[in-house]
C-alpha cells in the first residue's frame, strides 16, 4: 500500500505504483501525490508532452523529472493503452525495473469527441469507438496486465476513474457516449473487485463530477462546463480541482481503505449522489 506503516522502515521497500494517463490533469496529480507519499511512480502516456499542449505548467523539465524531485525515482513511458500488449509490456517493464507493484491507478480516457455530436440521439460509430477505445479497452488492459504481477507482490489497490456522467445523464442529453462508456468502468470495476479480492487486491473507482483540468478549461467556451453559475448549483458552490481526486486516490491506494472494495466514490461536491 502506498504510505503504508512497518516495523522495520529502513528496510521495507518503497512501494511501487503506476499511473495510466498521468502525464497531465487528474493524472498528474494523482502520480505527484503518490510520489510525495513515498511512492516509486510510473507514468504512462500515449502523450507525455500533453500538458503543454492544454498550458499546465510543470515544475519540473518533464513529469518524470517532477516525480524524482518529491521520490527519489519516477518514470514516465510513452504508450498507447488501447492496444493490449503495448499496454502489457510497459507494465511488465514498470515490474521488471522495480520489481514489484503495488498500485495502479488508470486516469487515461475522458471527453475526447466533438461536444457538438455528443447527443444520444446523433452519437456517430466513429465516436463511440473512439470513447470505448479510451475509456474501456484502456482500463481493461491496465488491470489485465497488473492483476499477475499485484498477486506477485501479495496484493494491492487498482483505482480506475468513472465520471458523474456514469452516474446519471445530462439534462440535455449531450456526453451520452461518454457517460455509457464510464458506466462500463464502473460496472468492470465492481465485477474486477469480486474476482480479485481473493488475492488481497482491492478495487475502487473513483467517478470525477466537473474537474476543472487544463483541458476542461480549454474545452469549457463549447461545453460551457466551467463557469459561476454552473459552481452556484454545486451543493458545495465549486467546481472540483485535480488535487481533489488526487486526496481520494491517496486514500483508496493507501492503509486506511484496506477494507474498502468494489466501490464507486462519486468526488464532485455532493452534484451526484449516486
Amino acid at each position: 500500500m502506498i504510505g503504508r506503516v512497518t516495523t522495520d522502515a529502513s528496510s521495507a521497500p518503497a512501494p511501487v505504483a503506476i499511473v495510466a494517463g498521468g502525464a497531465r490533469g487528474i493524472g498528474r496529480a494523482v502520480a505527484l501525490r503518490l510520489a510525495e507519499r513515498g511512492a516509486r511512480v510510473a507514468v504512462l502516456d500515449i502523450d507525455l508532452a500533453a500538458a503543454a499542449a492544454y498550458g499546465e505548467e510543470l515544475t519540473a523539465p518533464s513529469v518524470a523529472e517532477e516525480l524524482v524531485a518529491r521520490a527519489g525515482e519516477g518514470w514516465a513511458l510513452q504508450v498507447d493503452l488501447t492496444d493490449p500488449g503495448a499496454a502489457a509490456e510497459a507494465v511488465g517493464t514498470v515490474v521488471e525495473r522495480w520489481g514489484r507493484l503495488d498500485a495502479l491507478v488508470v486516469t487515461a480516457g475522458g471527453a475526447v469527441t466533438p461536444y457538438d455530436r455528443s447527443r444520444a440521439s446523433v452519437t456517430t460509430d466513429e465516436d463511440l469507438t473512439t470513447l470505448l477505445d479510451v475509456n474501456v479497452r484502456a482500463v481493461v488492459n491496465c488491470c489485465r496486465a497488473a492483476v499477475p504481477h499485484l498477486r506477485a507482490t501479495g496484493g494491492g489497490a487498482i483505482v480506475t476513474t468513472g465520471s458523474s456522467a456514469g452516474l446519471e445523464s445530462a439534462p440535455d442529453g449531450s456526453v451520452a457516449g461518454y457517460g455509457m462508456s464510464k458506466a462500463a468502468v464502473q460496472h468492470y470495476t465492481r465485477s474486477l473487485a469480486r474476482e480479485v479480492g481473493q488475492w488481497g487486491i482491492r478495487v475502487n473507482c473513483i467517478a470525477p463530477g466537473v474537474i476543472r483540468t487544463s483541458r476542461v478549461l480549454a474545452q469549457s467556451r463549447a461545453t460551457g462546463f466551467v463557469d459561476d453559475a454552473a459552481a452556484a448549483a454545486i451543493p458545495l458552490r465549486r467546481q472540483g480541482e485535480p488535487e481533489d481526486i488526487a486526496d481520494v486516490a491517496e486514500f483508496l491506494t493507501g492503509p486506511l481503505s484496506s477494507y474498502v472494495s468494489g466501490q464507486v466514490i462519486a468526488v464532485s461536491g455532493g452534484a451526484v449522489t449516486p
